[in-house]
């Protein structure tokens, strides 16, 4: 038995560029991984199961399209194993389709969890070329603290980072699905007479006040520079997050943001004290299900407990 404990992410900087002609947009994404995370355990079994425990444990798909079982079968096409047996156990804390990746990373923990289980020793380099092909956001996953991550996100650059930050993550009720937030974003700019196409957008860069912030430790400097290009979109789709982002920052917060494609809304606190104060007046305030103090950043996917 191999269990594998891996974190949710937050954009601090969510740059979008134009569509291009795949589809996808360049990014300019900056990485930031938080202690709030998901834990999954991988135990011998016959052919690839899943089971899942937590508060959003009925919205998590038990079948192949499951990242945790596509990353335990590519894994083992990859090895030469002709019938993977695993059963991987995931406990549910980051939600569902809440924009902090964690489908994403339970593809990477599923990764790690089931290398070590068959004693694969893969190198980081294998893994981390796998975990892009399972997804845009799975790399960073194995890797944790702070990145940036070019082309769709999955290019990573490590960043310096000093001290620790504290963070509040409000839960909304359902999620949203990332490729609309997308689809919305494309819309509103050619609503705004921007347009949406790679010769109309600039290709994002990552903001040089920002990387600043993060490598000084400073919470305040980074609350001004924190950015998603998707909030509007997702705020658009969702126009109950404008009363979530309003409260967090009446009850204090230094900044309030989407997380990524949403919903989830993460606020920025200037201490431990004062993100417990804010998490409280958010769950107090009826514009979230529920909402969690945290910190980092920490670092990416890694064994916690084995066993025979």
């Amino acid at each position: 038995m191999v269990t594998v404990r891996v974190p949710a992410k937050v954009n601090v900087q969510l740059g979008v560029g134009g569509v291009r002609p795949d589809g996808y947009h360049d990014l300019a994404n900056v990485f930031f991984a938080v202690a709030l995370g998901d834990q999954v355990t991988a135990t011998p079994g016959t052919g690839v199961t899943l089971s899942c425990d937590g508060p959003d444990a009925a919205a998590v798909p038990l079948d192949d399209s499951n990242l945790a079982a596509r990353a335990a079968r590519l894994l083992a096409a990859r090895h030469g194993l002709a019938e993977p047996g695993v059963h991987l156990h995931i406990d549910k804390a980051i939600p569902v389709a809440g924009g902090m990746a964690g489908g994403s990373a339970d593809g990477a923990a599923a990764l790690l969890a089931c290398d070590a289980l068959w004693g694969l020793d893969t190198p980081l380099p294998v893994l981390l070329e796998l975990a892009a092909e399972l997804g845009s956001d799975v790399p960073f996953a194995l890797l944790g603290g702070v990145a940036l991550g070019r082309g769709r996100g999955e290019l990573l650059e490590p960043l310096p980072v000093a001290g620790t930050f504290h963070w509040v993550f409000a839960v909304a009720d359902g999620g949203l699905s990332t490729p609309a937030v997308f689809r919305e974003c494309d819309r509103l700019r050619e609503e705004s007479g921007l347009g949406s196409s790679i010769d109309q957008v600039p290709t994002p860069d990552a903001d040089p006040a920002l990387l600043a912030a993060l490598a000084d430790g400073d919470p305040v400097a980074l609350a001004a520079a924190l950015a998603n290009d998707l909030q509007a979109a997702a705020v658009s789709l969702r126009p109950s997050l404008a009363d979530t982002l309003h409260a967090g920052t009446e009850a204090g917060a230094l900044a309030a943001l989407v997380s990524g494609s949403g919903p989830t809304c993460a606020f920025l606190a200037k201490d431990a004290d004062a993100a417990a104060h804010i998490a409280a007046a958010l769950r107090a305030s009826g514009t979230c299900r529920t909402a969690h103090p945290t910190h980092g950043p920490v670092p990416g996917a890694r064994v916690v407990h084995t066993s025979a």
